[in-house]
């Protein structure tokens, strides 16, 4: 007797199929599972027999082996659970092999029955989707896996209830998809007092998806900036919604099974590891670049992370993904993100202050700053230096705009660049514009041209960097909702690329 069920194994944020292949055959009883299970599935057999029982189910005295296909696949979580206890009861004749024909499954299985939430429902209705197939997960998936639309997503308590379900005794109704709460910022641009500079330079940032570097004292209102840039992004689009919450899915961090338009915001500390960054670790997992698709990466104290980690941030910058690779893995993961950093100018933070700073200024500074490469320096777009704020200004009332009004302009903005890249889909912001069609939105007059090119000389711009500027200066000029960019937007983007002078 044999049956066969379906779910998936994952490879980064693809889905793909695996038969969960059943036998029962003459001889010594046993429980086998083979097809390169990593120790939770191989520790399935065990959750298994336990549900069974719970539902008064014997297993017969034979030989149950269980083939994962394709063998030579990692098969790693506890996802795999269901689809084996679905294939044991095909064999067993209490489901339906045709039944088990037309749904992909996954579900870890509680001992006494239940069915508890596993990651990676979203892809897996993607996956099933391509195969025209349903889906079967654990109730709390079934919000998250319905968003696909496309197919018949079901969401049993139990597995009882998913047998009823499967033997036409109890058909369960298709989920609904999960609507994830978007309560507004509380965090707003207008409680920034003075910072003028800064404030013009997030809203650039966040018009174009510009990287920006923050150097300043402690206490000059760094972090405070960047975590208000979240609140001047536009929501997300549909598809940025999905393929955010696809990496979110495969991380387990979708809450509720619901999903947000709102701009993911990663804030990783310090000493997090290069894996926990960019990726990788034992499973080969998303890192914060890829949870913060579409999003706002934060660095904070930029120059006390590993350099290794640093540096690793090169490379997705340049190609907006990830490649990971291990001696089991070669995974791609997309990693879009604005990257935000903040550091003090030296060490003890307080260089420009001579009361203040340590015997070893202004040398510190130059010492401090060295631990960022060079190269990584040339990626931001975006680089200020930011004075203390003094107490006379922190006593008078707020005069910035709110967030609610920048936000407006940098939607604005956004629109005419998916308005400029709508025959370049993978193009979606002025950052992300290269080449000959750097030149073709970011064309320059004579005037602007002998601007940039005297600039580049005097301050040593790299073929990188010019590039930045046009596209910064792109950015700007769509702020100013300008078709052609001018010299005071050139002049305003090459002003950004001067400071600090102690980075550079």
């Amino acid at each position: 007797m044999a049956a066969i069920a379906y779910t998936v194994a994952f490879e980064g944020v693809e889905a793909r199929l695996v038969e969960v292949q059943c036998s029962l055959a003459p001889g010594l009883r046993g429980f086998a599972i083979v097809g390169l299970p990593d120790k939770s599935v191989s520790e399935a057999r065990e959750r298994v027999r336990a549900a069974f029982a719970a539902l008064a189910i014997a297993l017969p005295a034979r030989r149950i082996t269980i083939n994962m296909s394709p063998a030579d696949l990692p098969k790693e979580g506890s996802h795999f659970d269901l689809p084996i206890a679905l294939a044991v009861l095909g064999a067993l004749d209490i489901v339906p092999v045709e039944a088990l024909e037309g749904v992909v499954s996954l579900g870890e299985l509680a001992l006494d029955g239940r069915l508890s939430p596993v990651a990676g429902a979203l892809p897996a209705a993607l996956a099933a989707a391509t195969e025209d197939r349903a889906l079967i997960v654990p109730k709390a998936c079934g919000p998250e896996a319905a968003w696909v639309g496309a197919i018949a997503v079901f969401a049993p308590r139990s597995l009882s209830e998913a047998v009823d379900h499967l033997t036409d005794r109890a058909p369960l109704s298709p989920a609904a998809p999960g609507e994830a709460p978007c309560p507004p910022h509380t965090e707003d641009l207008r409680e920034v007092k003075g910072q003028e500079r800064a404030r013009r330079a997030i809203e650039v940032a966040a018009a174009g998806r510009h990287h920006l570097l923050m150097v300043g004292p402690p206490g000059a209102t760094k972090t405070m900036l960047a975590r208000r840039i979240p609140g001047i992004l536009p929501p997300l689009s549909a598809e940025e919604a999905l393929e955010i919450s696809v990496v979110h899915s495969i991380a387990g961090g979708l809450k509720n099974g619901g999903i947000s338009r709102r701009p993911p915001f990663c804030q990783p500390h310090h000493t997090a590891s290069s894996a926990a960054i960019v990726g990788g670790g034992r499973q080969a997992g998303p890192g914060q670049i890829s949870l913060a698709h579409h999003g706002v990466l934060f660095l904070d104290e930029l120059p006390e992370f590993d350099r290794r980690v640093i540096d690793a941030l090169r490379e997705p910058i340049e190609t907006g993904e990830i490649h990971v690779a291990r001696a089991n893995a070669h995974i791609r993961y997309p990693a879009r993100f604005l990257l935000v950093a903040a550091a003090n100018p030296c060490r003890c933070g307080y260089l420009a202050d001579a009361e203040r700073a340590c015997p070893r200024a202004p040398g510190c500074g130059a010492d401090y700053m060295a631990r960022v490469s060079g190269p990584m320096m040339d990626r931001f777009d975006l680089r200020l230096e930011l004075a203390q704020v003094s107490i006379d200004e922190m006593s008078l009332p707020a005069t910035g705009e709110n967030s609610a009004a920048v936000a407006a302009r940098v939607a604005a903005a956004r629109a005419v660049q998916a308005r400029r890249f709508r025959d370049h889909p993978a193009i979606r912001v002025n950052a992300e514009a290269h080449g000959a069609l750097l030149e073709e939105i970011a064309p320059l007059d004579s005037e602007g041209r002998a601007l940039l090119t005297m600039a580049a000389a005097r301050i040593g711009l790299t073929p990188r960097g010019y590039h930045r500027v046009l596209r910064t200066a792109r950015s700007i000029a769509d702020l100013d909702a300008s078709p052609e960019i001018r010299r005071p937007h050139l002049a305003e983007a090459l002003s950004y690329r001067l400071a600090p002078a102690r980075a550079v």
